[in-house]
């Protein structure tokens, strides 16, 4: 009897002790999210921006440590390039240079924004596999270029300036950037402006990480762009985003340890949050039904990494 009784508590204990473990905040559409891996703080390996490969490496910016690397699945990291530091970083608000957002062409090749305060690199640059960096534009060295994506049809590439406020196109080949798209919608309110940016379904879709906002700018049947379209708001320290292939539904990260589903008619929900591992999350690719969450621990002092979820459909 009274073995039967320890028995019958340990079985107990150990039932809420795996109740505790799997705990989670995750709300539907995502469950089962897990840190697929863990980065060294002290090292500055804080990601800010991810893309996905076909076979689910994910392929991340440390902002700080101005590296770009590939997480394998199985969560190893391997360092693929690392950009030249400037001889004196004056990057805007930041005061050091910052590694952003990052593309992946059908080649392999990545690109990613750089801002350092100074002409001689602040732009976009680009790897090609087993290549070394090179810069394909230059960018204002008073900006903050920051949000990245590639138009594989035209070879063209749109970044976000989180200062100046605007949305840049360049090609991908490489050249001269223009001004694609401004107006008070993209412009900062006190910090940044224009942050998170994706192509989706004919436009340009922006976050303004100030006024809290997700935006649509059409383009154009000749490449120009349309009027900017407020599709969501009331979402502060909003920052990239990516679409969960049901319309023009996306999941937004924020920097208050929040991912919220943004739905079509502009409604938002928190799906993960800090109880989930969220640690300044920083932005979000989706690949089949996998999501991928970078954390930068800009704000906790702790804990980056990246975490992933399962997209139930």
């Amino acid at each position: 009897m009274h073995a039967r009784s320890s028995l019958t508590v340990l079985a107990t204990a150990l039932a809420l002790l795996g109740a505790t473990a799997t705990a989670t905040a995750a709300t539907e559409p995502l469950s089962r999210p897990r840190v697929a891996a863990r980065f060294d703080l002290a090292g500055g390996r804080q990601p800010e921006n991810i893309t996905v490969g076909r076979d689910g490496s994910a392929f991340l910016t440390f902002s700080f440590a101005r590296q770009i690397v590939r997480v394998a699945p199985d969560g190893r990291t391997h360092v693929l390039a690392t950009l030249p530091a400037p001889a004196q970083a004056r990057t805007p608000n930041l005061g050091k240079a910052f590694v952003g957002g990052i593309a992946r062409a059908h080649d392999g090749t990545l690109y990613v924004t750089y801002a350092t305060g100074t002409a001689d690199l602040t732009g976009v640059w680009a790897v090609r596999p087993g290549g070394r960096p090179h810069r394909v534009a230059a960018l204002p060295a008073d900006g903050l270029p920051n949000g990245l994506a590639l138009d594989r049809r035209t070879h063209r590439l749109y970044v976000t300036d989180s200062v100046h406020g605007v949305v840049y196109r360049v090609p991908a080949s490489g050249g001269r950037a223009s001004v694609w798209a401004e107006g008070d919608a993209l412009r900062p309110s006190s910090f940044a402006g224009a942050n998170g940016l994706k192509l989706h379904g004919g436009a340009v879709w922006v976050t303004n990480l100030d006024k809290g906002t997700v935006l649509r700018i059409p383009v154009t049947a000749r490449g120009t762009a349309g009027g900017i379209e407020v599709r969501a708001t009331g979402m502060p320290s909003i920052d990239d985003f990516a679409f969960t292939g049901r319309g023009d539904t996306l999941l937004a990260a924020r920097d208050d340890d929040e991912v919220d589903l943004v739905r079509p008619d502009g409604t938002h929900t928190a799906v993960l949050t800090a109880a989930d591992g969220l640690r300044t999350p920083t932005s979000v690719a989706v690949r089949g039904d996998t999501v991928y969450v970078p954390s930068a621990a800009y704000l906790t002092g702790e804990g980056p990494n990246l975490l992933t979820a399962r997209l139930d459909r």
